[in-house]
């Protein structure tokens, strides 16, 4: 369970991470997708990759993060990679998806023991 969260989180941060170094760089990105105010957007989304990832990453109300990212995934994927014409925004889309199926199965059955969730529990 531990190396699947840390897996699963390094995907979050690692991405979160990047947005914040090329911050004006990624408001460009959510600009060219037509996204209303990107720059409020690329607030949320930092928000939600960092906060979600590090949760995941200790175990800390697991269920919740892993929910919220799933979702997450899987509304990014469909902003960003729906062009069905072009098979490599397919893979990223169907990439999203598995990453999404990956989070609902961490939601399902929880941290395991080694996380902040199991020692709340204790």
């Amino acid at each position: 369970m531990v190396l699947g969260r840390v897996l699963m989180a390094a995907i979050f941060i690692q991405a979160g991470l990047a947005e914040l170094i090329y911050l004006g760089g990624t408001v460009d990105y959510f600009r060219s997708l037509g996204l209303p105010l990107p720059w409020v957007i690329v607030w949320l989304v930092l928000a939600i990759e960092l906060f979600g990832g590090i949760a995941i990453l200790a175990g800390y109300r697991t269920r919740w993060a892993a929910s919220i990212l799933a979702f997450f995934s899987i509304i990014a994927g469909m902003i960003g990679h729906l062009d069905l014409g072009d098979t490599m925004q397919v893979q990223m889309l169907m990439k999203d998806i598995a990453i999404a199926g990956g989070l609902f199965y961490i939601a399902a059955n929880g941290a395991g023991l080694i996380s902040l969730d199991a020692s709340r529990e204790a």
